[in-house]
């Protein structure tokens, strides 16, 4: 275990190629793994581009998406005592993409300013391959 320690894990990686199932300008892409034959890959993207109109590529292709379904709440109990995590600083690139993403989420309606001015938990911003960044929030840190 001692001479593994040092050694980096990276993900899995598989082999994937880019396909574009947009018309003219608009890009809609998806990625499909290189390790099907180039048959079964041809009948996916034929697949995907007959149904491309009820996927979604973006925030604003869902709109009216009921918060009936699905709504994230802290369920506060008035017993535990409330808990303040220390600011962390991010690199300003990193900063940058957070503010698009969070603007991009609030303006297709997916989030909603929530006040709890005894709690705070700072956002873990994680970099996606294709460099858009993943939010999520550790609340129990």
């Amino acid at each position: 275990m001692v001479e593994h320690e040092g050694r980096e894990v990276k993900p899995h990686q598989e082999e994937t190629k880019v396909m574009n199932l947009g018309v003219g300008e608009e890009s809609k892409e998806v990625k499909v793994d290189t390790d099907m034959s180039v048959n079964i890959q041809d009948e996916l993207v034929a697949l995907l581009r007959d149904y491309q109109d009820i996927i979604t590529w973006s925030y604003q292709d869902m709109p009216g998406l009921s918060s009936d379904i699905v709504q994230h709440i802290l369920p506060l109990n008035s017993e535990c005592s409330p808990v303040k995590q220390k600011l962390r600083r991010m690199k300003p690139e990193m900063s940058l993409k957070i503010k698009e993403e969070v603007k991009k989420q609030s303006d297709a309606g997916f989030l909603a300013i929530a006040r709890y001015p005894k709690w705070v938990a700072n956002i873990v911003p994680v970099l996606k391959k294709d460099g858009k960044v993943r939010m999520c929030v550790d609340y129990w840190i």
